[in-house]
């Protein structure tokens, strides 16, 4: 019976210990987008200052969480980025201050992080989606490209950002 007692004390413990590291979020793939974790100043194509952006991971590691704010300061938002086991892709969810939305969907291909909306009609009844694509530079910067596809051949750049390590 001692025996008996001193295996459960033993299983009990482990489980404890178990559950305490237990880390959902740890695997490679919930880091495929850890390159575009810090504090960062933003840089138009032109080199005038876009805005500011913090992204921060949270939740275990489950959540990285983007703070955005235009250099003007009449512009911000939010997005909540994370891997959705369940579909395999990469999901962010954007709100800001303006009343604007998105809900874009990816996976990371090599040095790029690649997510798009789904497709939807605008006034005009032409389909169009958002695009963005956000490449991990040699340099440690990382540049933000976004674009609007209409009908699938029209283009239009809707914002194009290097973002740059804050040295503090």
């Amino acid at each position: 019976m001692r025996l008996f007692v001193s295996f459960l004390i033993c299983l009990a413990t482990l489980s404890i210990q178990a559950q305490g590291n237990t880390c959902n979020c740890c695997s490679e793939k919930y880091s495929e987008f850890d390159f575009w974790i810090g504090e960062w100043t933003v840089i138009n194509p032109d080199g005038s200052q876009a805005g500011t952006n913090t992204i921060t991971k949270s939740q275990n590691n489950c959540l990285l969480q983007e703070n955005w704010k235009s250099a003007n300061g009449k512009v911000t938002g939010t997005s909540n980025n994370f891997y959705n086991y369940k579909t395999g892709q990469w999901e962010q969810i954007w709100i800001d201050n303006l009343g604007g939305s998105l809900h874009l969907k990816g996976n990371r291909e090599g040095d790029k992080m690649i997510m798009r909306t789904d497709d939807e009609t605008n006034k005009k009844g032409d389909t169009i989606y958002h695009r963005i694509t956000w490449t991990l530079n040699k340099d440690g910067s990382v540049h933000q490209f976004w674009e609007t596809i209409t009908n699938n051949k029209d283009i239009t750049v809707a914002f194009d950002g290097l973002y740059r390590k804050n040295v503090n």
